[in-house]
């Protein structure tokens, strides 16, 4: 199944809102694919946007974002020096993605467990966290198709690590990180070994298990909207399918294993 999205420079007005919104409640100076993808999907995104946003910025979120850097080091740490090191501008892409994977893994996973059907709300809301601070400005990602033909197949041999030949969900990372090509070849090799070795998926699913615990703290805090777009439901399912269920692990992964690369000693 491919993944259609609408790309931020490309969103009409209503969509374009609520991705102000999904920037400023994470600090981040993008949105990620799952939600312009949502954004394709008929009266996907508001919804799934007005059910999460009651728990963004708050204390549990917060939490689980530092959690999930102890989980990922804890269990993949020491394939960090299989990575190569990146450094300014490369540095806060990675950043950035960072924040937006290990925020979106928890909210994601809660309401994939409501489109499912199980039952949330019935408790207060949690207590706010300070804001994290904004993150900066990063260069603008480049469009697949725009990429020099070379670089388009790294990156798309990067992709088809993660499964389904590459060709369903390609991580916007990967497609960020081709402003900066020296970058791929060094960083496919680090991937495919972890992948090949077992590393990547054991950090994968410790970081699943956590973000279950996590999406069940959520749950009491969620108030769903009606209007739920029933006719989306299957397509709504195999998008979190993949990328709260596998994707977004692996992809945070790899991330807070490149920022721990960039760090001295």
């Amino acid at each position: 199944m491919s993944f259609p999205e609408v790309l931020e420079a490309d969103a009409p007005q209503e969509v374009a809102v609520i991705y102000a919104e999904l920037r400023a409640a994470a600090g981040i100076p993008i949105v990620n694919l799952i939600w312009r993808h949502f954004a394709a999907l008929p009266g996907v995104l508001p919804w799934a946007w007005a059910t999460v946003r009651p728990v963004a910025g708050t204390a549990l979120l917060a939490e689980g974002i530092a959690r999930f850097e102890a989980t990922a080091l804890g269990t993949a740490g020491g394939a960090v020096r299989q990575f190569p090191a990146v450094a300014g501008e490369a540095l806060a892409v990675v950043e950035t993605y960072n924040r937006g994977n290990c925020t979106n893994l928890q909210l994601l996973t809660a309401l994939r467990r409501i489109v499912a059907g199980e039952a949330a709300g019935g408790g207060g809301p949690l207590p706010a966290a300070s804001p994290l601070p904004p993150l900066p400005q990063i260069p603008a990602m480049p469009r697949l198709e725009a990429l020099e033909p070379a670089t388009r197949a790294r990156v798309l041999d990067l992709a088809a690590l993660h499964g389904d030949g590459g060709a369903a969900a390609v991580p916007s990372l990967y497609r960020h990180l081709a402003l900066w090509p020296e970058l791929l070849p060094p960083l496919q090799a680090a991937c495919a070994a972890l992948m090949a070795e077992g590393t990547l998926p054991r950090g994968r699913d410790a970081l699943l298990a956590e973000v279950q615990t996590m999406a069940s703290r959520l749950l009491p805090a969620l108030r769903p909207p009606p209007g739920f777009p029933v006719e989306q439901r299957t397509a709504v399912l195999s998008a979190l399918d993949t990328f709260a269920g596998r994707l977004i692990a692996e992809m945070s992964v790899i991330g807070l294993l490149l920022r721990a690369a960039a760090r001295p000693g």
